[in-house]
């Protein structure tokens, strides 16, 4: 069985720059990594936190799933990421035992990396994002 590693915990907020005044000037971190993942029509930012990442989600468009997400329930936790070694192995794991993905597919994120959403309805509530960094 492989060790999960936390990747990033995804926060959803309506402006980055109003959120990364926080970051920067309470607790002295700087983004790593900025920028837009079009097809996902969101703006990611990247903070470091110890071995793992915080995620800063802006939708770019009112269509967009973070956009819904605010309008619903606001600002906040959207996701947590867990890394594993091998993406299509662990989704077609996921598939054979009868689980829900949110897509079929694997996709590719902020920085490159590779992903996929399992269902809140099989991980007890909680977004949860498979992440395979290459």
């Amino acid at each position: 069985m492989e060790a999960m590693t936390v990747d990033h915990i995804g926060i959803a907020v309506r402006s980055i720059d109003r959120a990364l005044e926080f970051y920067r000037d309470s607790l002295g971190v700087e983004p790593t990594h900025r920028s837009v993942v079009a097809h996902e029509k969101v703006e990611a930012a990247l903070l470091p936190a110890g071995e793992g990442r915080i995620e800063l989600l802006q939708p770019t468009s009112q269509d967009s799933v973070i956009a819904r997400f605010l309008e619903r329930r606001g600002e906040g936790m959207h996701h947590l990421a867990l890394q594993v070694a091998d993406i299509e192995a662990a989704a077609e794991t996921i598939r054979q035992s009868g689980r829900r993905l949110v897509t079929d597919r694997v996709q590719i994120g902020a920085e490159g990396y590779k992903y996929v959403f399992v269902h809140p309805s099989e991980t007890g509530g909680v977004l949860l994002e498979l992440v395979e960094r290459g």
